[in-house]
């Protein structure tokens, strides 16, 4: 199994990418991630073209980040060209690794603003949004796509080359129509097709949560690399196990509990976002975190109900006392 993959001028080693997610993909999952190790490509959460030149990134909680956090791509939410060149600029101007276009959110505000899976139906307006944003940078350029509304492949085939055809380094593919759920079990054989179609390399993503799952999905597509989204914020350290028995990378094992690592995210919310930007990210983080507990719901509950962030913080360690006791003996969440 080919341990990294190219992208542009970088290169990917092992080629498992985190997916850029609102709400959950910022600074403090990302170096909590870290602390496992077997991540390839970090990435911010979806970043608005149109209001990113006026983010302070000091201040932002989209663009917050430590220097431990690289490479990292940064994610556009564009609807047409217009904002492209300065939204690149200011992402020159704070160092970012890559740009990633995002052609495949199917949530009903983003399709709403006319961008994500929406524009997936524009074949025409993509090809100038990826002709200016290639334009703009000679960073590493990518882009997130789904499948479409419906089953088509000849409609698939065209708009993936054009892709290619207009300056995508690398394209990553949600293995789902648009209107399907996450529930539903992904397609992960339309990838294999896409990648017959691309010389670029093609990135599969959907449903990829186990080591089992990240071999299934590769036997299946051929994929140049694999993309995990909300797993890696249930279980951070899947990108090291994975690593670890799909791509064969040493790793130093981290003596590291669940509510260890439950602390080092809450404690980095703490220490690099503005008070009122905490608590709707850890809620959001323990949502999944949660799962892996057999009362993993009370957690969840308890902190989803929590007036502030010391109080999630203190009712998070109350609930590890009693269900990991051995892991948390010494540690205080917050």
């Amino acid at each position: 199994m080919d341990s990294a993959l190219r992208f542009g001028s970088l290169t990917i080693r092992p080629p498992l990418l985190l997916a850029p997610m609102a709400g959950l993909t910022h600074s403090a999952l990302r170096t909590t991630i870290l602390l496992f190790g077997g991540v390839g490509l970090l990435s911010t959460e979806m970043l608005s073209a149109a209001r990113l030149p006026a983010e302070n990134p000091h201040l932002s909680p989209f663009l917050i980040r430590t220097p431990a956090e690289q490479p990292l791509s940064h994610q556009l939410l564009v609807s047409t060209e217009q904002h492209l060149p300065k939204a690149i600029e200011r992402l020159h101007a704070i160092g970012a690794d890559a740009v990633d276009l995002n052609l495949g959110c199917p949530a009903p505000q983003v399709r709403k603003f006319g961008g994500g899976a929406l524009l997936m139906e524009e074949p025409d307006l993509v090809r100038r949004i990826v002709a200016q944003a290639r334009q703009h940078t000679s960073l590493p350029l990518s882009a997130k796509i789904r499948l479409g509304e419906s089953f088509n492949e000849d409609k698939l085939c065209s708009f993936c080359r054009m892709l290619e055809g207009e300056g995508i380094d690398l394209l990553t593919v949600h293995a789902r129509l648009r209107a399907e759920p996450f529930a539903r079990k992904p397609h992960w054989h339309w990838i294999a097709k896409v990648k017959q179609w691309l010389r670029i390399p093609v990135v599969a993503n959907g449903s990829i949560d186990t080591v089992a799952g990240a071999r299934a999905c590769l036997e299946v597509t051929g994929a140049d690399g694999l993309m995990i989204g909300r797993r890696a914020a249930g279980a951070p350290w899947i990108f090291a196990e994975i690593a670890r028995a799909v791509y064969h990378v040493s790793l130093p094992e981290p003596a590291l509990s669940r509510p260890a690592t439950y602390q080092h995210f809450s404690r980095a919310l703490a220490s690099r976002f503005p008070p009122e930007r905490r608590l709707g990210r850890l809620k959001e983080f323990t949502h999944y975190f949660a799962k892996n507990y057999a009362f993993g719901h009370h957690l969840a509950s308890s902190v989803q109900a929590s007036a502030s962030f010391q109080e999630a913080c203190e009712r998070a360690g109350a609930f590890f006392q009693q269900h990991d006791p051995t892991s948390v003996e010494k540690v205080q969440v917050l």
